[in-house]
This record gives C-alpha cells, sequence and structure tokens, in this order.
C-alpha cells in the first residue's frame, strides 16, 4: 500500500521546494508540478509533489491523520495498561 500525504510548501528553490509535515520539513522535487508557491499545500509521496490540494481539504486529511494518531496513542497506552 502507497500513502501520499498533505504538506505545506515552506521554500521553493528551482524544481525544489522544501515542505513542512505537522512540524518536520523535508526536501522535496516540485518538478511534476507547474506553478507553485510557498503556502501551498502539494499531495508528496517519496519526495515528489504529485498535485497541488485545496487548503480545506489538506486540513480535513491532516485532522484525520492527527486523529488516528490520537487513536493509536490510546490504543497503546491501553495495551500497556496505563
Amino acid at each position: 500500500m502507497c500513502l501520499a500525504i498533505p504538506a505545506q510548501v515552506v521554500a521553493i528553490d528551482g524544481d525544489n521546494g522544501v515542505v513542512d509535515i505537522g512540524g518536520v520539513q523535508k526536501e522535496i522535487s516540485l518538478s511534476l508540478l507547474d506553478a507553485v508557491a510557498v503556502g501551498d499545500y502539494v499531495i508528496i509521496h517519496v519526495g515528489y509533489a504529485l498535485q497541488k490540494l485545496d487548503p480545506d481539504e489538506a486540513a480535513k486529511t491532516l485532522a484525520l491523520f492527527a486523529e488516528l494518531d490520537e487513536f493509536e496513542q490510546a490504543e497503546a497506552r491501553a495495551m500497556s495498561g496505563a
């Protein structure tokens, strides 16, 4: 299974960019997209931005990831008896 995740572009240098993923910054390639600007949200997979994403859709997807993380942490605490 492949997972592509939304990330916000924080810097651009030619065909490369830096995105923020939950506070972690990663360098990616923007070579597959036209007209990406700082502040845009993109879907990334294996180091490439695949498509631009509407900010509202990005927010919804990121909220779902956060909810999943909370669920997994609660489940881990329950399994450890905490």
